[in-house]
């Protein structure tokens, strides 16, 4: 069998095992992927998924290293933010959060922590072309759209707000939470 058949067997076989919450089976078929061919991320970045559920956040934080070294990607980023959220380290966790969205703006892991660590370092305003980024990508994400409403509330900025908000109850009149964002803006006027 040739190894490239050996890493893509043993790499499905250590992702259907995750998926399956069998961690030490998942771990032995990832590390055969990784030693049958050193040249693919994916088996570094299940084993780091395996890691961080085993609560081994600096043994994570090497093998997503390792995966960005062989081809970055926004999970390897968004992997690495995630840890140093965790950590407190709130700038680092950022620029990985914003990387990622540069490699994806779909990632909506990296966009949750990209919008949290925003608020934590007081820099709102910074991420708030990245949400304009992402919509431009793809208008329909409803989920973007409300958290641009909110941080341009934050900022100050109610009536731009309320645009967005706007838009979202039209689409959906029954949404309380852009209901209640949208009155709360419009009060603020």
């Amino acid at each position: 069998m040739s190894n490239h058949l050996d890493y893509e067997i043993n790499k499905e076989l250590g992702e259907c095992y995750l998926f399956m919450g069998e961690l030490e089976k998942a771990e032995e078929y990832y590390k055969k992927a990784a030693n049958s061919n050193g040249v693919h991320p994916d088996p570094y970045l299940g084993l780091a998924t395996i890691a961080v559920q085993r609560g081994k956040l600096d043994e994570a934080l090497v093998l997503y290293k390792k995966a960005d070294t062989i081809e970055s990607s926004d999970k390897a980023l968004a992997g690495m933010g995630l840890i140093h959220m965790d950590r407190g380290n709130h700038k680092e966790a950022l620029e990985f959060f914003v990387r990622a969205l540069e490699y994806n703006p779909d990632n909506m892991i990296a966009m949750s922590g990209m919008i949290q660590e925003g608020y934590a370092l007081g820099c709102v305003a910074d991420i708030v072309p990245m949400l304009i980024g992402s919509l431009e990508h793809d208008p329909n994400k409803d989920a973007v759209r409300f958290s641009l409403a909110g941080c341009l509330i934050w900022l100050g900025k109610n009536a731009e707000a309320m645009e967005h908000l706007e838009l979202l109850l039209e689409k959906d009149p029954e949404n309380e939470g852009a209901r209640q964002l949208y009155e709360k803006a419009n009060g603020a006027l």
